[in-house]
This record gives C-alpha cells, structure tokens and sequence, in this order.
C-alpha cells in the first residue's frame, strides 16, 4: 500500500497523510516556517524506530512467555551533524514487568534487531522520484 500525502491549503505546510485506511498529518516546525500543528517528517522517522522497536520486544516477550507489562522506547536526536550525512538517534528503553536480568538483556538485545532499525543501520536505500502527470492549475 502507498504512503499518500497532499497539501491541504495553500496558506501553510500542513499536509495529510494517509497510509492504509489511518490518516495523520504532518507540518514544519515553527523555525522553518511552519505552524508545528502536527509532527515534522523527521519525527515520523524517529517515531517508526521507537514503535518498531516498543512492538518487536512486546511480540518476543508474548512468543517467549516473558512476563512483560509494558514498553516505554523514548527516541532523541541529534540532527546537528546532517548535512554532514550524520544523524545520531538516542533510545532510552523502559521494560515494565517482574524480569529477570537475563530477561531484560535478552529483550534488550531483540529491540536492536527490529526491522526498522536493521533498516536504518544496515540496509542500502535507493529512491526514484518520478514525476506524475497533474492538474495544472494556478
């Protein structure tokens, strides 16, 4: 299924997105002109790591029969470093539940093989953009 986004006005940033059958929004900070009325791209890129993340741990424990409660993952970033092609993601991983402590270094160590961040760390990208036939319209 694809991502679709589309501008809403032409007063602001705020677009739509839409995946699937869910519709969120997304808008540019403040700083960079915008309205900061929805999450900006580069939190949906950190929000994918901290959901792959909170979700591939509570599926092992469920598999594993690990007595886990919950998950917390809180991402930041440092973005000082990108144009230099560098983009550093800081995760803080909260395990909820009576666990061992092998338990919490084994759910410790699967939270860092979730696809999304296989994804970010390991995988080569390559993007076609392709433009499509529109409406012209002034």
């Amino acid at each position: 299924m694809p991502v679709i986004v589309n501008t809403l006005n032409t007063e602001n940033f705020r677009h739509s997105v839409n995946i699937n059958n869910h519709e969120m929004f997304t808008d540019l900070p403040k700083s960079l002109g915008g309205d900061d009325s929805a999450p900006s791209p580069h939190d949906y890129f950190d929000a994918a790591l901290a959901s792959c993340k909170a979700l591939t741990v509570k599926l092992y424990a469920q598999k594993k029969d690990i007595p886990l409660t919950g998950v917390t993952v809180e991402v930041t970033h440092d973005s000082s470093e990108e144009q230099k092609g560098k983009y550093k993601l800081n995760v803080k991983l909260t395990l909820k539940g009576v666990l061992t402590d092998e338990q919490r270094a084994e759910l410790h160590r699967v939270a860092d093989k979730c696809p999304v961040h296989k994804l970010m760390t390991t995988a080569e990208i390559n993007i076609e953009t392709q433009l499509a036939e529109g409406a012209f319209s002034q």
